[in-house]
């Protein structure tokens, strides 16, 4: 309904302004195009996520999130739980940059799987807290809807050692 008063209006300003109709038809084609542009598949979105991750582009990163996002960190540690919203998951993420000093860093490991809307990343992390490291492998899995990540539910390659490295 939307593109079609779209297309409405356009005809309408074309012609009290003189432009031609075969001029209006091609303003009407470049505005459908525009308004009917492709939602990335859960895949692409995941893999644009995980590339701004990459490169430490914390706001690029998030913009591929829907606002009601639910994150569910695993374990007992202090960032373990369910995070709602992208400020409830940008401070635990925020908390974990600061406890590792900036070293804590997680990349792709593997080939990414999909099933519909859910889109599978073996991952490499890896961080130092004073004497302590980390570097282990996991699962990050994300839930994809209309382009946004929706939900993400975290799997560690050792949960009792990723909680040691945490801290209460």
């Amino acid at each position: 309904m939307k593109t079609k008063v779209r297309l409405i209006v356009v005809t309408l300003i074309c012609s009290i302004i003189g432009i031609t109709e075969a001029q209006s038809q091609n303003s009407q084609k470049s505005i459908s195009n525009n308004i009917n542009l492709k939602v990335m598949a859960p895949k692409e979105v995941v893999l644009a996520y995980a590339e701004a991750l990459g490169k430490g582009d914390i706001p690029t990163a998030f913009s591929f999130f829907s606002p009601e996002a639910k994150w569910h960190q695993p374990g007992a540690h202090q960032f373990a739980g369910i995070k709602s919203g992208t400020d409830e998951i940008g401070k635990m993420l925020g908390g974990m940059m600061e406890a590792a000093k900036g070293t804590f860093a997680i990349k792709p490991n593997g080939n990414i799987m999909v099933n519909g809307n859910f889109v599978a990343m073996p991952v490499r992390f890896s961080g130092t807290i004073d004497d302590r490291k980390i570097d282990m492998t996991g699962i990050d899995l994300f839930e994809v809807s209309n382009g946004k990540i929706i939900g993400v539910w975290l799997f560690s390659e050792n949960q009792e050692v990723e909680d040691t490295f945490w801290g209460k």
